[in-house]
């Protein structure tokens, strides 16, 4: 890997560390709200890091930092804690926990895209020759702007390839905590059981690793429609 491939790796980690601590924050904080004080009395009502690090140091430190030096992009996990037995009493509120992780994520990715659109229009950015995950803008006013533009396309796709993945309707993903939103009540703490059965978490784990790379695609040219209109990428 060149010297620039490192840096952008490490533009990844960087983007992955704020983003998954918003994530895993506004879950801690729905619960919070929801009357469960376990994430809370854990520090992780916080968008500081290190209490995500210390609960999760391979999965928010050592891994994505690895990925991102030799792969060139980050990858990695956390949790924040929660109560079952509150879960139990209240599964509509354990649902919009759930959901409050990826809101944290489209919240992230319509600034960065927001950003991105009055950069566009100011002329700071311009349309790439050739876009990828790391370059949905090119610097239209100098060198200062180049790791602006890198930084923020990097925050707007990883952002929303998170929320998208966390929210597939597959247990261990949020999504599938989610479904409880739409769930009659009287069948929440069933649709519950299953999705905590370790053998359906690992199911669903395989099944969303397959299936979301197929919806990357999409979801990038998407992106690319939406910031850059008249332009024919393919």
């Amino acid at each position: 890997m060149s010297s620039q491939d490192i840096a952008t790796g490490l533009l990844w980690f960087l983007a992955f560390l704020f983003s998954t601590t918003v994530h895993e924050a506004m879950h801690a904080w729905a619960a919070m709200r929801g009357g469960d004080l376990t994430a809370y009395h854990a520090g992780q009502v916080s968008l500081s890091p290190i209490p995500h690090i210390r609960r999760e140091p391979f999965g928010m430190l050592i891994l994505p930092l690895l990925t991102a030096v030799t792969q060139g992009w980050a990858i990695g996990w956390a949790s924040a804690p929660y109560d079952p037995h509150w879960a139990a009493r209240h599964p509509r509120r354990a649902a919009w926990m759930a959901a409050a992780g990826p809101a944290g994520n489209l919240l992230i990715a319509l600034a960065s895209f927001a950003v991105l659109k009055v950069g566009l229009l100011s002329g700071w950015f311009v349309a790439p020759p050739f876009a990828n995950f790391h370059t949905l803008v090119a610097s239209g006013a100098g060198e200062a702007f180049g790791g602006i533009a890198t930084a923020l396309s990097i925050l707007l796709v990883l952002n929303v390839f998170l929320a998208v993945f966390n929210l597939l309707p597959l247990p261990p993903l949020d999504g599938a905590a989610v479904l409880g939103i739409f769930v009659p009540e009287a069948q929440m703490n069933h649709l519950r059981a299953i999705v905590h059965q370790p053998w359906a978490q690992l199911v669903g784990l395989v099944i969303a690793w397959k299936i979301f790379p197929f919806l990357t695609g999409p979801l990038f040219g998407l992106l690319l429609r939406l910031l850059h209109p008249t332009e024919g990428y393919s």
